[in-house]
């Protein structure tokens, strides 16, 4: 048997960049004359900006800094031991760039287990142990806390969280047996399955006192000299820790069953890791831990070799890395400072285009349109977010007066954009209008203005062609709702030049969105894939599938809403303009539905109904539909549809469409929410050998969503 020591070097020896954290002991004695104490303080050396992480050398510090303080607590000389984290962080969990590098199932075994053994060792110690969680704490760094005997959380602590299953993984060094365990399964449930399948949902300080994750909760001005003192107290007898009482009768066993519940809602059993944690929840009833930690490892172990995994971390760094640096942005320097924002239109996608451009430029925004009547509404849509805000608390009276006066609305295009720098139009889907609305704004904007489109479909190129200066019209895609999906493409035209274009990323930048460099080609990236997703599970319907059927077909992959339903979000009508602005390009492989017009033209929003809470398919829309004889299996029309993905994805990066595949990945998570265990969706085309069949070659190199060969 290999000791904890020689574990973590082997790991080590696997990740030799691994930015190492330090694990710092200091003593100090307690007020109230309780004793002299041991802090331990967890520190890689940087300041907030690059969070303290786990890695194999990590855990050797850790292990060293228990070694020392083991040995003070048997002799007697210290009461107790607490640990913390570095200004604003506490730890945020392992260190993935390390996991990444894994390629054998026994070093995968090993990392798991070498944390366990690092951990447990804090509840095996000879005086009582405590977790001070003085700033954000995720994963392997929540887990460090659940082996001390006691835990603190400051209030200022912005993001606390599970989020392994989000990632493909399992809180797997003590997460998924040691909660249950203190706050109980349901609660459990909520932080381990619900709070990440819901896009990695954050807990703040207060709702981790509120689960009785933390026993006490304290100002974040004073957290360690609060805490310092509540210590004390406990160990003097002061203070005594009452915890709720765990339920190991019928509510642990419901609990479990939510779990598999909210899972198949959102996954649908296509991605293992949400299983996985709930059998290890499930198991953990009995209380006995070393066997819930043993399962922790093997479905660590099983994970870390698995393709969602590493389709998951892949789905990680798009959003985290490469989102931040654009591909073929032009240099920042050139970019033209914007001081105010024009907006054509004030219909519900340019009322929020301008709420989103005050609320992070917090510049003058002005909104057009053609009678007074929609310019006013479009301003009272502003004001009355801008209320909402308030009375969330979200932001001050101050604040909302000063945004609310810099939003104004005129009929006026020339009194309106005279000195504006930026001027979006967001105006019916049509190139006549289009090109009409940029004429009118060229005549009057200065000559350095951005002019912008907020265009799904239509040409750039076409729409700048009339224009005495095309150079600085630029495509600025967003997706809706405005304020929740982080994707904006940005379409450089034919003459679109390199300041409009850096300005354009430089204000996305502001924005706070996920800007990717797209060609002017038709559609785009996300519309174009999913109108090429859709156009295909409509074919299959209009051929004789029925509709249930095509809907269930793509359940495997875990989208976000099915099909059907996201038409409806989107609208039959756009739906239907997008599939005939597509087929007029590529006739071939772009359908228009005959089933799709026939419910636009009966004026339906949809093809359900929600009569009973669940959508079933409208009798009225079931009496429209004209259907061939041909029924495909669920298996058969997933095999189309993503052959079509794939085909599609093939010729628009043989196009330029983009980059490279990362960014159509990236495009598909953040504007379309593809689930990360997906990793957008060429490394799922990848590993399900659709990618090689349809184009004879996968889109991605070995191990970069997969385990390195």
């Amino acid at each position: 048997m290999s000791t904890t020591a020689e574990l973590l070097t082997g790991a080590a020896a696997l990740f030799p960049d691994e930015v190492v954290t330090e694990a710092h002991v200091r003593h100090l004695d307690l007020p109230d004359g309780a004793g002299r104490f041991a802090l331990i303080t967890l520190d890689n050396g940087f300041d907030h900006t690059k969070p303290t992480t786990v890695g194999p050398q990590s855990l050797a510090n850790l292990n060293t800094a228990i070694d020392q303080v083991e040995k003070e607590a048997a002799e007697g000389s210290i009461v107790g031991v607490g640990v913390t984290g570095k200004p604003f962080i506490f730890a945020v969990g392992a260190d993935l760039k390390g996991v990444e590098l894994l390629k054998r199932h026994e070093d995968a075994l090993a990392i798991g287990k070498g944390g366990h053994d690092v951990f447990k060792r804090l509840s095996g110690l000879a005086v009582p142990t405590f977790a001070y969680y003085n700033g954000a704490a995720m994963g392997g760094g929540v887990e460090i806390g659940l082996h001390c005997t006691y835990r603190t959380v400051s209030k200022a602590v912005p993001a606390f969280s599970l989020p392994e299953v989000f990632l493909g993984l399992v809180p797997g060094w003590g997460g998924c047996t040691l909660l249950p365990n203190l706050i109980g399964a349901d609660r459990a449930v909520t932080v381990v399955i619900e709070n990440s399948l819901n896009q990695n949902r954050q807990l703040k300080g207060a709702q981790v006192h509120e689960l009785g994750i933390a026993d006490a909760l304290f100002e974040g001005a004073d957290f360690l000299e609060q805490s310092l003192h509540w210590t004390a107290s406990v160990l003097n007898g002061g203070t005594e820790v009452v915890r709720a009482e765990v339920d190991r009768g019928e509510a642990w066993d419901q609990a479990v069953a939510r779990g598999r519940e909210i899972a198949d809602s959102k996954v649908h059993g296509a991605a293992p890791a949400a299983y996985r944690a709930l059998d290890i929840i499930a198991e953990a009833k009995n209380g006995d831990l070393q066997q819930g930690f043993d399962a922790e490892d093997r479905a660590l172990a099983d994970l870390i070799m698995s393709g969602e995994l590493r389709s998951g971390i892949y789905s990680f760094n798009l959003v985290q890395k490469r989102a931040k640096r654009p591909a073929g942005a032009p240099d920042k320097s050139l970019a033209r400072p914007v001081t105010k924002v024009g907006v054509v239109g004030a219909g519900l996608m340019a009322s929020q285009l301008a709420l989103l451009f005050l609320r992070r430029l917090e510049v003058p925004v002005v909104l057009t349109d053609i009678d007074q009547a929609r310019v006013d509404k479009g301003v009272g849509y502003v004001h009355g977010e801008i209320d909402k805000l308030l009375g969330k608390g979200r932001i001050n009276q101050d604040k909302a007066n000063r945004l609310k006066a810099l939003v104004t609305g005129v009929l006026d295009k020339a009194e309106g954009f005279a000195d504006a720098d930026f001027v979006i139009e967001a105006v019916f889907e049509e190139i006549g209008v289009k090109q009409k609305v940029f004429a009118e704004v060229e005549a009057v904007a200065p000559e350095h203005a951005i002019l912008a489109t907020n265009t799904s479909s239509l040409s750039v190129s076409e729409m700048a062609a009339q224009l005495k200066h095309p150079e600085r019209v630029v495509g600025f895609h967003f997706f809706n709702p405005v304020a929740v999906l982080p994707l904006l493409e940005i379409v450089r035209g034919e003459r679109t030049d390199d300041a409009s274009l850096a300005t354009a990323f430089a204000v996305a930048k502001k924005l706070k969105k996920t800007a990717v460099l797209v060609k002017d080609a038709p559609a785009f990236v996300v519309n174009r894939i999913l109108t090429r997703f859709m156009g295909e599970i409509q074919n299959v319907i209009d051929e004789g599938t029925p509709v249930e059927v095509a809907e269930r077909a793509v359940e495997p992959l875990g989208l976000p809403m099915s099909p059907l339903v996201l038409l409806e979000l989107v609208g039959p009508a756009i739906g239907l303009h997008v599939s005939e602005t597509l087929h007029t390009a590529f006739p071939d492989r772009f359908t228009v539905s005959p089933n799709l017009k026939a419910v636009v033209e009966a004026g339906k929003r949809g093809f359900y109904v929600y009569d009973s809470g669940r959508p079933e398919l409208d009798p009225e829309v079931a009496a429209l539909l004209q259907q061939g004889d041909s029924v495909l299996t669920e298996e058969q029309t997933l095999e189309r549809v993503l052959a079509a993905v794939a085909q599609e994805i093939g010729l628009m990066l043989d196009e330029g469409v983009v980059a490279e595949a990362q960014d159509v990945d990236l495009c598909l998570i953040t504007g379309a929410g593809w689930p990360f265990h997906l990793g957008g969706v060429t490394p799922y085309l990848d590993r399900s050998g659709v990618s090689e069949r349809v184009n004879g070659k996968p889109f991605l190199e070995p191990g970069v969503a997969s385990v390195p060969a």
